[in-house]
């Protein structure tokens, strides 16, 4: 991380930019540094925002939102052995264990002649006052630690009225893995990320600066998945997210793309899909407009994963084709195309019908106990499917064909779908649909598929978690 920080202040010192840097509790290792000095030097400001010499644990736009990490471990992921080594080893350098730092990292470089060094609210916000700057970006670590609390962090800085953003790919969280939401280190920085932009302030990455890709930890090797999501009656906007946050956190880096509110027929950050590695749509009879449908058609002839639930199967096609509005698009044959479906309706939403598994040889699927789900949404007629889908899942109702409602499918293109017409809210309360999604999911990106055992405990857990505060 620190090369790239190094460069991205070089980068903004070239054009103009004032550069502090802050090291938590080591000014005097930089006593007679010229940086330091300017800062000592710079006239003290004519007023200071309240508290601005204080850490902060949280603003009043914070209150009412649920903290996204359970950190009263303080964020240690090591075992009680690796600390004691790690403490050993330490003190045998002479240093203290808790705090074994006496500098700021000498990847990053200092200019003498122009940078300042401050630790101190005070005396940082003095800077900027006198220099006249309104606009600031932190970098750095931890996010959820210093760059949130500290006098000059986030939180202080946005509460004082400064225009203030996080660099979030030029930052690390203090986050161990094994506290809630059990999630992985990455998805742990994700996580707070998404508070800061929610409750505290803005967001921009470093190749915004720098041009070229945003920075990637190299041990970061989760998936990235977007999901689409532009439908009005089964309220997954709510239901997805939350499946995501408890059963994707370990292998995916999940990001949501939501129908506008204001354009029935737009999805707003559909860009994402360029980035993604895999794709979960939920959408319904959206015509989209054409360089954003585009985009999805290029991400499946890439070859790559595609899942679909519920209305998916008719997410590009409008009933009345004269109703597509000017330089939109749709994509009639996209269920038959990518899933190999065969949408053309649906019983009456007062049937309810049963599950069967479709075949005795379903996979890992057979021990999920998915037949157990108990529909909450009407039956699709989805039968006969496409040659070379294989269906996992039957609905069942009297004096009725069975209707396939789960199957996988091997496109042209290489790519693996999976798709299922279940969806409803009332699904996804059950343990055995969470199962046959994440299952689902994990099948069309290559990856182990979990069991029903290790989906409801990581459900057991993630609930017994929830609302847990810093």
């Amino acid at each position: 991380l620190a090369p790239r920080i190094d460069r991205f202040c070089q980068q903004l010192r070239r054009q103009g930019v004032t550069i502090i840097h802050a090291p938590s509790s080591c000014m005097s290792f930089y006593d007679d540094h010229p940086a330091r000095q300017r800062a000592l030097q710079t006239p003290a400001a004519a007023s200071f925002p309240p508290q601005i010499g204080q850490w902060c644990d949280q603003i009043p736009s914070e209150e009412a939102a649920d903290y996204p990490l359970d950190q009263s471990d303080g964020g240690e992921d090591d075992s009680p052995v690796e600390h004691r080594l790690w403490a050993e080893q330490l003190a045998a350098q002479g240093l203290e264990p808790g705090r074994p730092w006496s500098r700021q990292i000498d990847v990053i470089g200092i200019d003498e002649k122009r940078d300042y060094i401050s630790d101190n609210g005070q005396e940082i916000w003095s800077i900027l006052q006198q220099r006249n700057i309104a606009n600031v970006i932190l970098v750095g670590v931890h996010t959820n630690m210093c760059v949130l609390g500290r006098p000059f962090g986030l939180r202080r800085l946005a509460a004082g009225g400064k225009n203030v953003v996080l660099a979030r790919d030029l930052t690390d969280t203090m986050y161990n893995p094994r506290a809630w939401p059990y999630a992985s280190h990455f998805t742990g920085t994700d996580l707070i990320v998404q508070h800061i932009e929610r409750h505290v302030c803005p967001t921009i990455t470093s190749n915004q600066v720098l041009g070229g890709a945003a920075f990637r930890f190299a041990g970061d090797r989760r998936l990235r998945l977007t999901m689409l999501i532009a439908e009005d009656e089964y309220r997954t906007e709510e239901t997805l997210p939350e499946f995501a946050a408890r059963h994707l956190s370990q292998h995916f880096r999940v990001e949501v793309c939501f129908g506008s509110e204001q354009q029935r027929h737009q999805i707003v950050g559909v860009e994402r899909v360029r980035a993604a590695d895999a794709l979960l749509i939920s959408v319904r009879r959206r015509a989209l407009p054409k360089q954003d449908l585009e985009l999805i058609q290029e991400f499946v002839r890439q070859g790559k994963p595609v899942i679909g639930i519920r209305t998916a199967s008719h997410a590009f096609a409008l009933r009345d084709s004269a109703s597509i509005p000017s330089g939109h698009a749709v994509w009639p044959t996209f269920d038959a195309e990518v899933f190999g479906g065969n949408y053309h309706g649906h019983f009456g939403n007062d049937q309810r019908y049963t599950l069967a598994l479709a075949t005795e040889d379903a996979g890992s699927l057979a021990s999920l106990q998915t037949a157990n789900i108990q529909p909450g949404g009407s039956l699709y007629r989805t039968t006969p499917l496409q040659a070379g889908s294989c269906s996992l899942l039957e609905g069942r109702l009297p004096g009725a064909e069975p209707e396939s409602v789960a199957w996988q499918f091997i496109r042209s293109d290489g790519g693996k779908s999976f798709y299922t017409s279940l969806g409803h809210e009332r699904d996804f309360q059950q343990p055995e649909f969470a199962a046959l999604l994440a299952a689902g999911i994990h099948w069309a990106c290559n990856l182990p598929v979990p069991t029903l055992e290790q989906v409801t405990l990581q459900a057991e857990r993630y609930q017994a978690g929830q609302g847990r505060q810093r």
